[in-house]
């Protein structure tokens, strides 16, 4: 189970590194003395705790969220983290073992920030790794208490970081693709309200745009959990696949494969199946469109063999592109039937759906991230964006980072970047059309720019709300290949145009106590209006 690390104290070694690289080994935990590391200087250590001592108080804090949609960004340290205050949006965005900590606390890497150009790394090279600063230490720990290695790195930003993803790729492997595919995705226009005929009209109206994949979303199932074509699409999945083929692109899907929801025949029937805590009590995913979830026990071999038939079965479809969803729910905390670490169980699940995927390129969405590396082909990275830059009520009154909105995804996959050795990085879509669009131009171009910049290009738009002129800037958007270049932390130079990314950066928090109630449907009446109406209208014309 995890631990609170607060107030645990360590074996009182003090390690000086002797030199600029080097491993030691089989220490029950470390207590090292930032001042021992100069600049450009990086060591790897095995142990089950390390615990660094800083000699002056960090300017900001690199927390690293755990799932793609957990917040990711430099903090604030003299700040203090604020708990999500709607339940079911902290089992959906935050690993739920950390929620309450009183602590900023990250996942496998994290870092201060002493002075210019002076940024002092700690990374875990185990699945099960996590970092804290309380006060003037950083501690990192493993979650299950095992001995495992670590990085310590200190000097410039890019090289620390580059440092941690070199030995990730070591350790975990990296992706079989060097580009990422052009994407059009039906998520951001339609949502749920997705058919046969609407799709195939999409689809024959990008004509010739380059897009290398058309991926179906959600909504195209009976249930999530039941995954058989639903009643708007009668000819069936695999015939969709051959219309798709047909016009030379890549059939994409949508699965949630590690959640059920309580209504579907698999969760009545196959009641061990989920996952429970150790009371007994199912263990919930949180809500999402479909309302509350649960998360399986995949360490279970029937759920094992279930998710094999399930992947073959897709693929078989003739489906070559997988966006799996969800899937931090494979490593929710509960007790397992087997008794291993949750990381290990997900990354042990993950390889069983990997296998049975073939050559089918992967996308991890709502993903652990370090535990998905070497295995997926893509990971998102971000939130969810949206066509308006915030949802206040859910994000501000809620004290959710996470939640889905265009300003919240930006930031924390501008702190992903330098993930992109490893791993396709995926922001989510980029907006091209001005119809059913509430960002402003400035908004819209910084997430097309962040779209040129990871390199993964994909949209939603639906071809008939474009305009001509937004239809030809989507071909040279797709066809362009562009110089891209790092200036500073958030400051970019896309072909010698300058791009700032700092408007998306601060986190704002609300000073009122608003009823979660109040801000739940306020939220939700912003969702309504800018994404269920425009998409349900668009399904009944």
């Amino acid at each position: 189970m995890p631990q609170d690390t607060t107030g645990v104290k360590p074996i009182r070694q003090v390690l000086h590194p002797a030199s600029s690289c080097g491993i030691i080994r089989h220490m029950t935990a470390l207590l090292l003395d930032a001042d021992a590391f100069s600049p450009a200087s990086h060591q790897i250590f095995t142990a089950s705790r390390v615990n660094l001592n800083l000699t002056q108080p960090p300017k900001r804090f690199f927390r690293h969220g755990w799932q793609s949609w957990t917040l990711t960004a430099w903090l604030n340290p003299s700040t203090p983290p604020l708990p999500i205050r709607a339940p079911e949006f902290r089992a959906k965005d935050e690993d739920p073992a950390y929620a309450f900590h009183k602590n900023h606390i990250g996942a496998w890497v994290g870092a201060v920030e002493l002075g210019e150009d002076d940024v002092l790394l700690v990374g875990a090279l185990g699945l099960s790794g996590r970092i804290e600063l309380s006060g003037y230490t950083l501690n990192g720990f493993y979650e299950d208490n095992h001995l495992g290695d670590w990085l310590v790195a200190r000097g410039k930003e890019e090289e620390v970081f580059a440092n941690y993803a070199a030995l990730l790729e070591t350790k975990l492997g990296r992706t079989r693709f060097d580009q990422p595919p052009r994407v059009w995705c039906s998520w951001y226009s339609l949502y749920k309200w997705i058919n046969e005929p609407i799709l195939t009209k999409a689809l024959h109206e990008l004509r010739d745009l380059p897009f290398d994949v058309f991926q179906i979303d959600d909504g195209w199932q009976d249930e999530s959990g039941h995954w058989e074509a639903g009643k708007n699409f009668p000819a069936g999945m695999a015939a969709f696949a051959e219309k798709i083929k047909a016009t030379g692109r890549t059939a994409g899907i949508w699965l949630s494969p590690f959640i059920v929801t309580p209504n579907l025949k698999i969760f009545h029937e196959h009641h061990d199946w989920i996952l429970r805590d150790e009371q007994g009590k199912l263990v919930t995913a949180g809500r999402n469109w479909t309302g509350i979830t649960y998360a399986l026990d995949i360490t279970r071999p029937e759920v094992l063999d279930w998710l094999d038939k399930l992947i073959r079965k897709v693929v078989g479809w003739g489906y070559g592109y997988l966006k799996l969803d969800f899937l931090y729910a494979g490593a929710a905390v509960g007790k397992r039937y087997k008794d291993i670490p949750r990381e290990e169980a997900y990354r042990n699940a993950l390889k069983v759906m990997r296998e049975a995927a073939g050559d089918a390129y992967i996308l991890a969405c709502g993903a652990p991230i370090l535990p998905s590396l070497g295995l997926c082909d893509g990971i998102r990275i971000g939130p969810d964006v949206t066509n308006y830059w915030i949802n206040a009520a859910l994000t501000i009154w809620l004290n959710n980072p996470n939640e889905p909105s265009t300003v919240n995804a930006i930031r924390t996959c501008v702190h992903r970047l330098w993930l992109k050795p490893l791993v396709n990085i995926d922001p989510d879509v980029m907006y091209f059309r001005s119809k059913h669009n509430a960002l402003k131009p400035h908004e819209q171009q910084l997430l097309q720019d962040l779209g040129t910049i990871t390199g993964f290009k994909a949209t939603s738009d639906l071809p008939g709300w474009w305009k001509a002129s937004e239809q030809e800037k989507v071909r040279e958007f797709l066809e362009a290949d562009a110089k891209v270049q790092k200036v500073r932390r958030y400051g970019y130079q896309i072909d010698g145009r300058v791009v700032d990314f700092s408007p998306a950066i601060p986190i704002s928090v609300s000073h009122m106590d608003f009823p979660v109630w109040l801000a739940r449907n306020w939220g939700l009446m912003k969702i309504v209006w800018h994404q269920v109406l425009p998409a349900a209208l668009e399904s009944i014309k």
